[in-house]
């Protein structure tokens, strides 16, 4: 996984650094590998709202002023990810809430063979 490992490392990095100035709370970074040299990269914490465009999987962030502070991190995100999306995860009762972004970076998946008779 060393060809993706440069953009595996700001995703992370984009991701919990999401969560450490939005929520207010504890956090949890959890990378997993997939078949085909693929890394998935999620991220949980505490509070329950998905920014834009995770609420929706797609959509187009509005551009940040240049002398902006931040913004940036999603836009990042959205660029160097090849797949990415937003959960809601449970409602409180048991102490289990908040959301998990998550993102998937590396080679596509390998097409499956088509069968073409005639």
């Amino acid at each position: 996984m060393a060809e993706i490992a440069d953009a595996a490392e700001l995703l992370a990095s984009e991701l919990v650094t999401n969560a450490y100035r939005y929520s207010g709370g504890r956090a949890t970074l959890r990378l997993r590998a997939l078949d085909g040299g693929r890394l998935r990269i999620s991220v949980w914490d505490a509070d329950p709202h998905i920014s834009p465009p995770f609420d929706k999987r797609h959509g187009v962030l509005g551009p940040v002023p240049a002398e902006a502070d931040g913004g940036r991190g999603l836009f990042l995100v959205c660029h160097y990810a090849d797949a990415w999306g937003g959960h809601p995860l449970g409602d409180g009762l048991f102490g289990t809430s908040g959301k998990l972004l998550w993102c998937e970076v590396g080679p596509p998946a390998p097409a499956a063979p088509v069968c073409i008779s005639g």
